[in-house]
Order: C-alpha cells, then structure tokens, then sequence
C-alpha cells in the first residue's frame, strides 16, 4: 500500500508541476527562447497571493482567475517592452534578459516582502483524506484538481481557438504560419502572456502548498527546466509526461531515501540526454541543418 500511497501522491504533484511547466514549454516552442525569468513570476505571484490573503483573509483559490488575469497583461507589456525589442538580436540576448529580469522580481520582492519565508496556512492547510492506509494532504489534492482543471481549458483553448491553432502553427512552422498571414510578433506576445498567466495561477497554487520566499525562484526554474528538457523542448505533452516523472521520482525519494531525492530525479534526465538527446517528445534535428 505504501508503493500506491507513493504513486498517487506523485500523480498528484506531476499535476501542479504540469501547470508550472506548461507555459514555459508554450513559450519556447513559440519563441524559441529559454524564458529563466519564469521561476520569479511564479514565486512573485505567490507573494501576491500571500499578501492578499494576509490583508483580507480571501480564500487564496478564489483569487486566481484574478491573478491569471493580471499576470497575462503583465507578460504582454513585459513582451512587448522588452522582449520585442531585444528578440532581432538572437536567441543569447534573451535568456540575458529575462535572468536579468528575474534578478529585478526577485529584488523587489526582498524591498517590499523581505527576505522571509511565506506561507500560507488555512482551515484544511493541515487536513487529509483518509482512505483506509492511504493518507492524501488537502493542499496536494486541491492544487492537482485546479492544475488539471486549468491545463485542460489551456488545451481545449489551444486547440479549437483561432488563437490557439495560429499558436500552434507558429510553433511547429513558423514560416509556414507567417505564409498564411499568422504574425509572428503577435503570436510571440500572446504567448509570453498565457506563459506568464500560467505562472499566475501557479503561484496561487505553490503559495498554498510550498513555503516560500525570494531566492526560491531559483529551484522551481531548475525544475521547471528539468521538466521540458525530459519531456522534450516545446513539446507540451513531453512536459506533463516530465512532470509526472519529476512528481513520482520527488514522492519516491521522500518515501524511501530523502537525502537523495533531487538525485532521482536529475538521474533520469541525464539518462534521457544520453539515450535520447531531443527528450521524450522532442523533435530530432538534422545536423545539416545549422
């Protein structure tokens, strides 16, 4: 029964780590950028929701449309500000600028909420569901349930929208789509936003469920990283298959070895580089074809 308990739980975690990776997989595919800055945007965003809830007492779930919404106009003007302007210089310039970026978040987040752990504890923070030998925390649920629920708007959104196809084509052919009249400028922006909508609705999720504070965003990046470097660079099947991988190899090693359990998982992805270079589902690339 603990071999259940370790998979359902990891289940449950590959479900939130599948809306955190989801938006960065969108924006490389589409822009063909590492966007680093990722991780602060989750972790401002939890800032946020800790704020508020600390303010008003709002149940921190009820904010996250909000949240979303606001953080997909907040990646428009980040994109259109910055990006847009850097992106003609190639692919090196704009991981430079989104690190520096996610130094900017992570420095306003330590002048106005200090260099502290946040957290936030509720009425079912300390609850389980009891089922028989298997014991499953609220928070995981709760978050999973919202994170499927999320991806699977994002993935009806992407697939029957005009928006979401010209995303799409965007990704696999972008002079294809541009052929047929798909700006490319216009896709990038929309999506950094739902990218960054994405991050949004994670940090409401992570601010219920992980403490955290400024510095954090440097572990989530790496794991957000891991998890589309797995499942294959742009690739969103690929990353919910990483996070689903990353989320029963985490429950594993706090299971059975806890020292080791960043290790577990690290060793899977240096096994798939060598093995299988491109990720579970990434595309091959031709080496002619620098």
């Amino acid at each position: 029964m603990e071999l259940i308990q370790v998979l359902i739980y990891g289940l449950l975690l590959g479900g939130v780590y599948a809306l955190l990776s989801s938006g960065l997989s969108l924006i490389f595919g589409v822009l063909d950028i590492v966007n680093v800055s990722q991780g602060a945007y989750l972790v401002a965003s939890a800032f946020v929701t800790w704020r508020i809830w600390e303010s008003t007492g709002i149940e921190p779930l009820v904010l996250l449309p909000l949240i979303s919404i606001v953080w997909f106009f907040l990646g428009l003007a980040i994109y259109r500000g910055l990006f847009a302007r850097v992106a003609p210089q190639g692919p090196s310039m704009t991981v430079l600028l989104s690190f520096g970026i996610a130094l900017v978040f992570e420095g306003l987040l330590n002048i106005i909420f200090g260099n502290k752990f946040k957290s936030i504890v509720n009425d079912y923070s300390l609850k389980s569901f009891d089922l028989n030998t298997i014991i499953l925390p609220y928070t995981q649920v709760i978050a999973s349930v919202v994170a499927v629920f999320a991806l699977v708007l994002m993935y009806l959104y992407l697939k029957y929208s005009w928006a979401g196809r010209a995303l799409r084509a965007t990704a696999q052919n972008r002079d294809g789509a541009a052929l047929v009249g798909i700006s490319h400028n216009k896709s990038s922006a929309f999506a950094y936003a739902i990218g960054m909508a994405t991050a949004g609705a994670g940090g409401v999720l992570l601010a219920i469920t992980y403490p955290f504070y400024p510095a954090t965003h440097y572990e989530w990046i790496a794991k957000l990283l891991g998890i589309i470097v797995l499942g294959g660079m742009g690739s969103l099947p690929g990353a919910i298959i990483g996070s689903i991988l990353l989320g029963i190899s985490e429950a594993a090693g706090n299971t059975y070895a806890p020292q080791w359990t960043i290790l577990f998982f690290y060793s899977v992805i240096m096994l798939t580089l060598l093995f299988k270079p491109e990720g579970i589902l990434g595309a091959k690339t031709r080496k002619d074809s620098a």
